[in-house]
Formats: structure tokens, sequence, C-alpha cells
């Protein structure tokens, strides 16, 4: 009966903990040809599997490295920045992917950095058990990667979407700056309050990458 629970614990701590994930692989990879696309979320979908396996085995220890949340949150506020490159310059509605090899970077850099709580809710429901762990973390990526085939079908199909998903991307970021434990001793304001600061610089930023990547290039 534990065995059981355990089960449906990883099962449901996956499909929560994973949706911002699947949004960073949709908006990397969206841009690529289909079979391009389904290799790079493959590759970067393996080799994120193997970073947290090692993500896992180092988890206590990364919570305790104060600073490194707020390092995670300013990169994937830049990744949301940088993701909006690709909409801002297609000005002609033309598609053009970028590299494979950019979008599996991009994939496996924000995995790292959006994997802690998945990786530690896992952990903590397969309290110990090998077998539960691997088949979370498995459970995990196969969900990511479909889920991010996903996203990246209907960002082609509906250009919007993308400014949504960078949107959840630099949201997600502000927030992990505010659980750093070196921020959150200096700057407790409070949950409401951080939620409203967090949607102020997303869409400053949002609002920053589209004069920086469309309108400066027009003056």
């Amino acid at each position: 009966m534990e065995f059981f629970s355990a089960f449906i614990r990883i099962v449901i701590i996956d499909l929560v903990l994973s949706g911002d994930n699947a949004v960073v692989i949709g908006m990397a990879a969206h841009r690529l040809e289909p079979r391009q696309r389904k290799i790079a979320i493959l590759v970067g979908g393996g080799a994120a599997i193997a970073l947290r396996i090692a993500l896992t085995a180092m988890a206590a220890l990364l919570l305790k490295i104060t600073g490194l949340q707020l390092i995670g949150g300013i990169l994937l506020i830049w990744i949301g920045f940088k993701l909006l490159r690709e909409e801002e310059s297609d000005q002609t509605g033309v598609k053009v992917a970028h590299s494979m090899k950019e979008a599996i970077l991009t994939i496996l850099l924000a995995d790292v950095i959006m994997s802690l709580d998945n990786v530690l809710g896992v952990a903590g429901a397969s309290a110990g058990h090998m077998g539960l762990l691997l088949f979370g973390l498995i459970l995990s990526m196969a969900i990511l990667m479909f889920m991010g085939n996903l996203v990246a079908d209907l960002v082609n199909k509906l250009w919007w979407l993308a400014y949504i998903g960078s949107a959840v991307i630099i949201y997600t970021g502000a927030m992990m700056i505010f659980e750093d434990p070196f921020v959150h001793r200096r700057l407790d304001w409070g949950s409401l309050v951080e939620h409203g600061i967090a949607i102020i610089i997303t869409i400053g930023t949002l609002g920053f990458a589209h004069w920086f990547h469309r309108v400066r290039t027009k003056e």
C-alpha cells in the first residue's frame, strides 16, 4: 500500500511540476523542422534524465547553496528574453529555424535550472526507494517530451502563444529569485507583493524584448 501511495504521489508531482519545463522545451524547439524538433527534444530530454539523477543525489546540498536560485532565476529571465528574439525578428511571418544545437543547449540549461523542485518532490515521495526514484525521473522526462512537442506544435499554429510561453519562463525566474535564501532573508515582503513584483518584471521584460529585438532595429 505504501508503494502504491508513493507511486501515485510521484505521478501527481511529475504532472504538476513539469508544465514550466515543457513550455521551455516547446519554445526552444518549435522553429525546427519536425524531424529535427523530435531529435532535439529526445536528445535534450535524454541528457536531462542523467542531469536530474545527478541533481537528485546532490539535492540536499544544492538547497543549502545561497545564491543558487538567485542566479538560476536571472538565467531564466534571460532565456525568456532570448527566446523572444526569434519571434520578434520574424517580421515577415516566415518561420526560420535556428540550430538544433542551440535548441538542445537551451533545453538542457533551462531544465537544470527549473528541475530542482521536481527532483526534490520525487525524491521525497520515493522515500529512498531507488526503483520509484528512477521511475519518477523517467516519467517526468516522458511527460516533458510529449508536452514539449505539443507546445511546439501549438506555438507554430498560434504565434501569440510564444509570448505567453516567454512570460511563463520569465515569471518562473522572477519567483525563483525571491525563493533564494539570500534574497528571502533581506526582502521578505510576503507572497502577494512578491507575485506582484514578478508580474511587473515579466511585463517589463516582455516590453523591453519587443523594443530591443524589433523596434530598436527599425530606428
